[in-house]
């Protein structure tokens, strides 16, 4: 996700999300859990003997009590001209002794044929679902043990964009890149598309001959004379982490087991800024274990990806955005980083279960930051996120039940779970329970979480009993953990944090509405938490004058650093002196389609009563967003 998927919602618009339409085919389907051994929670008694049920997966048409796809073989042809994918995928089947089906999810896919065990089969395709696709049903016997689809995407698949030269960094050569969390995968791949099911996987990918394919796998370094590539990923995975990209890329070597993919003319600069990832992925393990998956690399994609980064295993995906030469944003490096722990070794079995992925992983991002740059450091991004998750909880309101940690997401798309809730709600209560066991006691049980969960999903009830079996019970702890998991907006024990250097800065902030404002020389060591709490701490009686002021010292709306120019303009824009930076502001949005930086902007427009700018710039930059990113701003501006 991803992501980063974090929307860092720093304004306070939006407060319906979107309902999608309910689920027609698995309304009456009864799905059994493996049973686990458990003990009495102080929460709440459960019998040990019996099993904790798992709950249905309501954004899968997918049974796998009656079959589930094992390991997948992809063999695919990416057609630039067409813009499709197509081929096969094959998958190898554990069955129930009484199976009669296998069923696939798929949407927007074009089914040409369809084999058990190598004999044409017929087939079904279920009633479609915006989101949700189609159920594709396949007959089979018990012994049945593989299955083919002969298939093509769709040119508007979801999970697929297709670049056209001028949309890259080089302008020379076409890119494809896709994008599956939450449950887009099954616009390219007709898959089990639940997290709750991991498989193992295989590719052939055949491209043109002067494009390089990369995949969430075992990956090539350089080019080869036939366009024919193959991949294996041998630890199984989740279908959201199934990914691929295909551009003008070359590679460089970071450490032994890190290294970067980008067009040539970003390889430089990516390389300068992660030139920590080693160190980071050597602090991680110290921290929590081993490293699983045998190499960690990252592709800088064009500037459309709709994500900070996204945690594909053994390739992170990830924005230019955060290119900003002084290595103060490799931040999200640390987060895509730490999924390979939280997230794709221990992964949350529904999409309920989000924060399971994310605030676990906010939390392991910070204590990589913090063994690299210090304390003070990451209790600066800590914060900075508070203030988001407390502007989330005010878009959402208080009461809202998505500011619940296990969500309730039946009938809606999951992407509606991906807000800051997840991650710095879920961050903040692992750091409660921190301070509650001592910091010893508490990197004991992450670490032992991890390496008993390995490969595995996890769902919110069967945390709960893992918590306070291996934590809360043995250290006498007495946590009301059903408040932050089940109750609503930030409960009042959440942990309260200190930057010395935030201090510093809001005594700045104080005077700039009397008029004075900092010299360079004040803020000459500044860094990017501090410039971003800065612009964020400007109130609202700070004027035109100052703005202007403001700017020309530090030139924040021409800004090398995305975040810094995306809080100036979201700044701008709300105290209503953001004319003066519109072309900037206009090529902002132009160029950069990261859905953390377009849903603010755009937000904030339309709550100033510029919604006929807003409509304006879209018009001319929707071509260069993600269906990730449009998805979100059609419904907000009525598109």
């Amino acid at each position: 996700m991803n992501t980063d998927l974090k929307q860092f919602n720093y304004f306070s618009g939006l407060k319906n999300r979107t309902n999608l339409n309910t689920i027609d085919m698995i309304k009456n389907v009864l799905i059994f859990a493996t049973t686990i051994t458990i003990v009495a929670c102080t929460q709440q008694v459960h019998d040990a003997s019996q099993p904790i049920e798992r709950p249905q997966d309501t954004h899968s048409y997918a049974i796998p009590t009656e079959s589930k796809t094992q390991h997948l073989s992809l063999d695919l042809t990416a057609d630039f001209t067409r813009q499709v994918l197509s081929g096969t995928a094959k998958y190898s089947l554990v069955n129930s002794p009484d199976a009669k089906q296998i069923v696939l999810d798929t949407r927007d896919l074009m089914i040409h044929s369809v084999t058990v065990d190598g004999a044409d089969v017929g087939y079904t395709l279920g009633k479609s679902n915006t989101h949700l696709g189609q159920a594709l049903t396949i007959p089979i016997k018990p012994e049945s043990k593989a299955i083919t689809i002969n298939y093509e995407t769709a040119p508007t698949a979801a999970a697929l964009q297709w670049l056209n030269p001028q949309q890259t960094a080089d302008k020379k050569h076409p890119f494809l890149f896709t994008q599956g969390q939450a449950i887009l995968t099954r616009t390219w791949i007709p898959c089990q598309d639940s997290p709750g099911i991991r498989i193992t996987y295989d590719a052939q990918i055949t491209c043109p001959k002067d494009l390089l394919p990369v995949m969430s796998a075992s990956n090539p370094t350089e080019k080869n004379a036939t366009g024919t590539y193959t991949f294996e990923m041998k630890q199984p995975i989740p279908p959201y982490l199934l990914a691929l990209a295909i551009g003008d890329l070359n590679y460089g070597d970071i450490g032994k087991q890190t290294g970067v993919y980008a067009e040539p003319s970003v390889l430089d600069k990516a390389l300068f800024e992660f030139g920590d990832m080693q160190a980071m992925l050597e602090a991680a393990e110290g921290l929590y274990g081993p490293y699983l998956w045998e190499r960690y690399d990252v592709i800088v994609l064009p500037p459309s990806f709709p994500f900070g980064g996204m945690e594909n295993p053994r390739l992170t995906f990830a924005t230019p955005t955060i290119l900003a030469g002084d290595k103060s944003l490799t931040a999200l490096i640390a987060h895509e980083l730490a999924h390979s722990w939280s997230g794709n070794l221990v992964t949350n079995a529904t999409w309920n279960d989000f924060w399971l992925n994310e605030g676990f992983t906010v939390y392991f991002e910070r204590r990589i930051m913090e063994t690299l740059y210090g304390e003070e450091y990451a209790n600066m991004l800590a914060m900075l996120g508070f203030q988001d998750l407390q502007h989330e909880v005010h878009a959402l309101g208080k009461s809202h039940k998505d500011t619940h940690l296990h969500l309730d997401l039946d009938g809606r798309d999951p992407d509606d779970g991906m807000t800051d809730i997840a991650y710095e709600k879920g961050a903040y209560f692992l750091t409660l329970l921190e301070e509650k066991v001592g910091r010893e006691a508490f990197d004991k049980f992450l670490k032992d979480y991890f390496e008993t969960h390995k490969f595995q999903t996890l769902t919110t009830d069967e945390f709960k009993v893992y918590l306070n079996q291996h934590l809360l019970d043995p250290y006498a702890i007495e946590v009301n953990i059903d408040e932050w998991i089940h109750g609503a907006g930030i409960p009042d024990n959440c942990p309260s944090i200190t930057s010395d250097k935030f201090t510093k800065v809001d005594a700045i902030v104080s005077n700039v509405s009397k008029g004075d404002l900092p010299t360079q020389a004040t803020t000459n060591d500044w860094t990017t938490h501090e410039w971003l709490h800065f612009i964020r701490a400007l109130g609202d009686d700070v004027d035109s004058k100052a703005l202007d002021a403001l700017n020309g010292l530090y030139g924040f709306a021409d800004s090398g650093n995305s975040e810094i120019a995306a809080a100036w303009f979201e700044k701008s824009i709300q105290l209503g002196h953001y004319d003066y930076f519109r072309p900037q502001l206009e090529a902002f949005l132009y160029t950069v389609g990261r859905r953390k930086f377009l849903t603010p902007l755009y937000s904030a427009l339309k709550e100033a009563g510029d919604i006929k700018t807003a409509k304006a710039i879209y018009a001319k930059s929707k071509a260069n967003y993600h269906s990730v990113s449009t998805q979100t701003l059609d419904a907000l501006l009525g598109e």
